[in-house]
């Protein structure tokens, strides 16, 4: 890692530097280990080895989660560590090629003393290829303990704080822990990173504002992100307060991945409600434009490490457990649940449910057995203490009420267990029964299926023997609806958890299920989870992270935006800004300019509700058109009454309104038509149709001009309003299919105009009229903010390009903020907009004060 002096002499440098000095840097700094008496590691055959690091190879991923796959021990003054095989995190490494290296970045789950942070730290890079981020004791319980299970794991597990008593509340001290551990991530990260080549794969809620640093320091950086957790509906999420941060910090990734679509689709709404981003679906991959970088979405759930449990399942001890707790349990049917003593995974359900089929159907009795495995929880609190008490008194008084001499329906097993002893009971149980009321994905069913295909030894400890071995393998699994894992379970019988008849009917289904049907049901979910294991998981989404930043070094990134609200703008090459000075020289040194200008957005905020233009406005232009020189036009989609009453001081300036439809040279001409055909029975077919989506949409309405209408819907629910829209769109374009118009969708709009109007062919009939007039144009100014300005955008690019036309030396097309445009020059807003236009109003004479004019 960088020396903490070369991080000293890394913050005097300047942003831009510090970026070159460590992409240059080395990957990771080979010191020797030296003697550490207090430090011992567990000699394990892909541990590593004792001499230095080889060079790094060419390709290599970054893997970033809260918790490092690594276990740590304290055998008296001396720490051991190995490798945690049950690490998801670990596991995904099969999905990479073979060739590549894998880094990971996390916590320990110990604590170590800071006096030997940097030694362990060095150790189990060079050991594990593992970066342990050390945060402070307070630090992290605030971050970990507070923010993130108190706070955001109820939230994303739809429980709202509504009083105290049922969850806390935001926390701005541990609001400000979260952010500090996400920056502790991001400074490890960077210490290791080549950022032109390394590819970096985020995990989990805990590091979710992490892509904002990263992509801060480094703006190219490959970065993708998974998130193992649920994401809930957009009316949950719009509670948090920093809602915008968090949401903006997913969009700092080039791919997000998410369990099922469900959690993807809600993440697609908050953006819609709370961004205004749309997406689409591009040759089946689900983009969102953001600044103009595609971010991609990706939906598929996550699996196991199949040879893990396979080998687990070979072992003698394994199978010696299984036959003994198939003795314990002989003549009995075992359901088994195996949850984390958490809020959500409805244990208390669960046992109520088996005590409802006992006491339904009594010939169950004796012969049902619920063996439920507690993992430890993964947190502290008074929460976790009442499910607890709640569950184990449940438990209690159904084992009170249904026990008899060798006989608990209810056996309640308080983890930790080794995965070989669950595996022991996967493979006894008939059934088993996930009953989360909320889970993001639960890999429980899936281990449980590869559990009950068995192996040999196993099949030897079950009895299964000689011809008896090709007996068809046989598993039930009842699943609750609202997680993850339940849609790629297709033959497990899906409840509805907190019904607890539905659930005991299930129960009583799966025991008196047949035995042809669980043998197909097991069948269909082991050829699943056996072709959809971790290594395909991980492969898949490694590839699509490939895809997703092919585009990296065809572009240009911009950063905007301060604190976590940062963002890169993704621009052309030769996209840059317009200066003043640049463009008064060229001004100063032509002699027959046109200058064309939008106005709501360009000269005009979009967001000022008076858009009367200001005093500043109108002197700005009377200077521009007093010039003789110059032939200056506004150009707009608003209808020619609001623009000449909006106007009328302003007597040389040109006004083209409803996009190019009416035109007029001064106050003192006349508006003329662009020369198309004036009948408008089209309108009689509209109406109708957008008053009937208008009644239908609160907040919608429709907008009349002469030649167009227009359905606005900035006021509707925003998700409501585009679905709409979309409808309107495709419904009018049925209707009018055989009109002489057209059917655009804008931003917040659908407006039906007639064919042929554009503000492009305002450009090409003003500069086709000034070289007919003899004042062929040497001076091309050309500045607006949205999508209908892009069509003069691309008319000057088309004119430009067409030898058949004659040359204008001077072209300056201007959009309003850093976005995506077929201009070539920006500004910032309207504000340098003005400032432009002063500058070049003063250009010819610098004395004259604008200002000052009278109107």
């Amino acid at each position: 890692m960088l020396s903490r002096s070369c991080l000293g002499l890394l913050n005097l440098v300047s942003v831009d530097d510090y970026h070159a000095l460590a992409s240059r840097a080395p990957r990771l700094v080979n010191t020797a280990a030296g003697d550490l008496p207090e430090l011992d590691i567990d000699g394990m055959e892909n541990s590593g080895s004792d001499d230095a690091v080889a060079p790094a190879p060419l390709e290599r991923r970054i893997v970033v989660a809260n918790q490092l796959p690594i276990r740590a021990f304290r055998e008296g003054k001396k720490w051991r560590f190995e490798w945690d095989r049950d690490s998801l995190v670990l596991q995904l490494k099969d999905g990479f090629p073979s060739d590549v290296e894998v880094l990971y970045v996390g916590s320990l789950k110990a604590e170590i003393e800071p006096c030997k942070q940097e030694e362990v730290a060095q150790l189990l890079l060079e050991k594990f290829r593992c970066v342990p981020t050390f945060i402070p004791s307070e630090v992290h319980n605030k971050f970990y303990h507070g923010f993130c299970k108190h706070y955001l794991w109820p939230l994303f597990h739809y429980m709202l704080p509504m009083s105290p008593s049922q969850g806390a509340r935001f926390d701005r001290e541990q609001w400000k822990a979260y952010v500090l551990a996400n920056r502790i991530f991001a400074d490890k990260v960077t210490e290791v990173i080549n950022p032109d080549e390394d590819y970096v794969w985020i995990h989990d809620y805990h590091l979710m504002i992490l892509p904002t640093f990263l992509r801060k320091r480094f703006h190219r950086v490959k970065l993708g992100f998974f998130l193992h957790n649920t994401f809930p509906s957009s009316e949950i999420y719009r509670t948090l307060p920093v809602r915008e941060d968090i949401l903006r910090a997913f969009l700092n990734c080039d791919l997000i991945g998410f369990h099922t679509f469900d959690y993807a689709r809600h993440f697609l709404s908050c953006c819609s409600r709370m961004l205004g981003l749309d997406y689409e679906s591009k040759r089946g991959y689900i983009g969102l434009d953001y600044y103009g970088r595609t971010v991609t979405v990706k939906i598929l759930p996550a699996g196991i490490h199949m040879g893990l449990l396979e080998s687990v399942l070979s072992l003698p001890q394994t199978a010696l457990r299984v036959k003994e707790l198939k003795e314990e349990y002989e003549g009995k049917i075992v359901i088994l649940g195996v949850d984390d003593m958490d809020l959500f995974k409805g244990i208390s359900l669960k046992f109520l449910a088996l005590g409802k089929l006992l006491e339904v159907d009594e010939s169950l009795r004796g012969r049902v057995v619920l063996v439920q495995i507690l993992n430890a929880a993964r947190s502290k609190g008074k929460d976790i203490q009442d499910v607890k008490n709640e569950s184990e008194a449940i438990a209690r008084e159904i084992n009170e009420k249904y026990s008899q001499p060798g006989y608990q329906p209810i056996v309640y097993i308080n983890g930790p267990i080794s995965t070989q002893e669950k595996a022991a009971y996967y493979a006894v149980s008939e059934c088993c029964v996930v009953n989360a009321v909320r889970d993001g994905m639960n890999l429980v069913p899936y281990e449980y299926t590869v559990c009950r295909q068995g192996s040999v030894a196993l099949d030897k400890a079950l009895g299964v023997e000689g011809e008896d071995k090709k007996a068809p393998k046989q598993s039930v699994i009842i699943v609750s609806e609202f997680i993850g894992c339940s849609p790629s379970l297709s033959g497990a019988i899906r409840v509805n958890p907190w019904n607890i008849d539905d659930v005991a009917e299930a129960m009583n289904s799966a025991v008196t299920m047949s035995e042809a049907e669980k043998h197909l049901r097991h069948e269909k979910h082991y050829k699943y989870i056996s072709s959809h294991d971790v290594a395909y998981w991980a492969r898949s989404f490694d590839q699509d992270l490939d895809r997703a930043c092919r585009e990296h070094y065809s572009k240009r990134y911009w950063g905007v935006g301060l604190g976590l609200g940062f963002r890169i703008v993704a621009l052309d090459p030769t996209f840059r800004k317009l200066s003043v000075d640049h463009i008064a020289s060229a001004y100063r040194d032509t002699h027959s300019r046109l200058i064309l200008l939008d106005y709501d957005g360009t000269m005009m905020p979009q967001a000022t509700i008076n858009k009367t233009p200001s005093r500043e406005v109108i002197a700005v232009l009377n200077y521009l058109c007093s010039d003789p020189e110059n032939m200056v036009f506004i150009v707009s989609g608003r209808d020619k009454d609001c623009l000449g009453k909006w106007f009328s001081p302003c007597e040389k300036l040109g006004l083209s309104a409803e996009h190019g439809y009416f035109t007029r040279w001064s106050k003192d001409s006349p508006w003329e038509t662009c020369g198309l055909a004036t009948d408008f029975e089209w309108k009689m077919i509209a109406e109708p149709v957008m008053s009937l989506y208008t009644e239908a949409t609160d907040g919608s309405f429709i907008e009349h001009k002469e030649s167009a209408m227009v359905w606005h819907h900035q006021e509707a629910d925003p998700y409501f309003g585009s679905c709409q829209a979309k409808e309107l769109l495709d419904h009018l374009e049925s209707v009018l299919a055989n009109e002489p118009v057209v059917v655009i969708r804008g931003q917040h709009i659908v407006e039906v105009k007639p064919q042929g109007v554009s503000k492009g062919k305002v450009v090409e009939d003003l500069i086709s009229i000034m070289r007919s007039k003899g004042k062929s144009p040497d001076f091309l100014l050309c500045i607006g903010d949205d999508r209908s300005d892009e069509d003069m955008f691309e008319s000057i690019a088309r004119s430009a390009s067409n030898p058949a036309l004659p040359t204008i030396p001077k072209v300056f097309a201007c959009t309003v903020g850093q976005k995506p445009s077929m201009a070539e020059y920006y500004l910032d807003d309207t504000s340098e907009v003005m400032k432009l236009l002063e500058g070049l109003a003063t250009a010819s004479a610098p004395s004259a004060s604008i200002a000052s004019q009278e109107l």
